[in-house]
């Protein structure tokens, strides 16, 4: 199972879980209502601040990534530029 799949299952069962709380305390109705409406801003600013950290995250691997690309890119054309200099100086030494 992904960790992204793991995250949003664990998500849901707590906010199942604070419903369900809510839901069955001895309250009033405004006074739950008010809980709920507590809980789900909670919630939804939990939410954005993860969402913020992973946005983060994946720009900042897909930085790591575009470097090494660039990396490797440059080690293939010194390379392939070496082997076609060594292959047109042995061609003309044969001469």
């Amino acid at each position: 199972m992904s960790k992204a799949k793991f995250a949003v299952g664990a998500l849901i069962g707590a906010v199942a879980g604070i419903i369900a709380g809510v839901l069955t305390a001895p309250k009033a109705g405004k006074a739950t209502r008010a809980d709920l409406k507590s809980k789900a801003a909670e919630l939804k600013r939990e939410a954005a601040q993860k969402a913020g950290d992973a946005r983060v995250r994946s720009e900042e691997v897909v930085s790591d990534v575009k470097e090494k690309v660039e990396d490797y890119k440059e080690r293939g054309e010194r390379a392939a530029s070496g082997a076609i200099e060594g292959a047109k100086k042995g061609f003309y030494d044969k001469k």
